[in-house]
C-alpha cells in the first residue's frame, strides 16, 4: 500500500493536483501531518467533502478498528498542510462535534458506507485554511512548494 500511495502522491503533484490512469477524475486531496513519534512529515491521499472554504475528511482507515495514523498525528500535533488541485495551504484541523458530524457527513458521499464497515465512530475532521479569514482567493496556489 505504501508504494501505491507514493505513486498516487507523485502523480498528483506532477499533474497539478490531478490524477491520471485508473484514478483520473477522482476528487482527492493530500494531507501532510507531522508524525507523533518521528516528528517527520507524513503525507496521505484522502477523499473529501467541502463546505465553503472548509475541507471535510474522515478518519475511516478503511473500516479498521483503530484510527488511521494521520488522525493520531494531527491529534498530537494539529498542524497540517493540504494540497487540493494546484492549491497548497496550511490548515487548522479539528474533529467535528456530534451535531456537525451528522450535518457535514452528508457532504461526503462515501461517509455512510465507511461508517458501516466498523463499530468505531469514525471521526469527521474539518480542515479550515489558516488564510480563510482573508478569503479563499488568499490560499496559496504554489503546488511545487514542499
Amino acid at each position: 500500500m505504501k508504494a501505491f500511495n507514493k505513486t498516487l502522491i507523485e502523480d498528483f503533484r506532477r499533474n497539478g493536483g490531478e490524477l491520471s490512469g485508473p484514478m483520473a477524475g477522482r476528487k482527492l486531496l493530500l494531507l501532510t501531518t507531522i508524525g507523533a513519534k518521528s516528528g517527520q512529515p507524513k503525507t496521505v491521499v484522502l477523499g473529501f467533502g467541502r463546505e465553503g472554504d472548509r475541507f471535510l475528511i474522515i478518519a475511516s482507515n478503511n473500516g479498521a478498528a483503530e484510527h488511521p495514523f494521520w488522525y493520531r498525528n494531527l491529534l498530537a500535533k494539529p498542524e497540517v498542510t493540504v494540497e487540493v488541485g494546484p492549491q497548497k495551504f496550511e490548515a487548522r484541523p479539528r474533529t467535528a462535534n456530534r451535531d456537525e458530524r451528522e450535518r457535514l457527513g452528508r457532504l461526503i458521499p462515501f461517509f455512510e458506507g465507511e461508517q458501516k464497515k466498523t463499530s468505531r465512530e469514525i471521526p469527521l475532521v474539518i480542515l479550515e485554511p489558516v488564510s480563510a479569514a482573508h478569503g479563499a482567493d488568499q490560499i496559496s496556489t504554489d503546488a511545487g512548494r514542499q
